[in-house]
């Protein structure tokens, strides 16, 4: 049973994952594109488009694997926020961070509940295992 603070954690992590995709397109499309018009680089959404469903589903695995490559969008707002100095995108590009940190912390903070669980269930079955090789 998920308790209250699982609940925040899972709409935060589909809330931030929301908001990251529509602040690509738009960044990419309208606010500052490197082409007037829009450039291929909103293309970089699409791979969010992906975990969204099992996001939605609350799929541990997929929480799990969106947590680790998340982190390339960190690096890429953090990267384009040093370097755009000065402009709308280098703003961008820290927003790009902080909503793939807010992100982070909430599919780690959902996903805690079932790894010590997970770990507990394994410390059983070893010591398990361990009193069966004995006898």
């Amino acid at each position: 049973m998920e308790t209250t603070m699982q609940k925040y954690f899972h709409w935060g992590a589909i809330g931030s994952l929301v908001t990251l995709i529509i602040l690509c397109v738009l960044w990419e499309m309208v606010l500052a594109p490197l082409k007037p018009g829009g450039s291929w680089l909103v293309l970089k959404a699409v791979p969010l488009l992906l975990p969204l469903y099992g996001v939605y589903k609350r799929d541990i695995y997929t929480l799990q694997w969106t947590s680790m490559m998340i982190l390339l969008y960190f690096t890429e707002g953090v990267v384009r926020g040093w370097s755009d100095i000065g402009s709308l995108s280098a703003w961008l590009g820290w927003g790009e961070a902080a909503v793939v940190c807010v992100y982070f912390v909430c599919a780690v903070l959902y996903l805690r509940p079932y790894k010590r669980a997970a770990k507990k269930m394994a410390r059983e079955l070893l010591d398990k295992i361990k009193v069966n090789t004995v006898k």
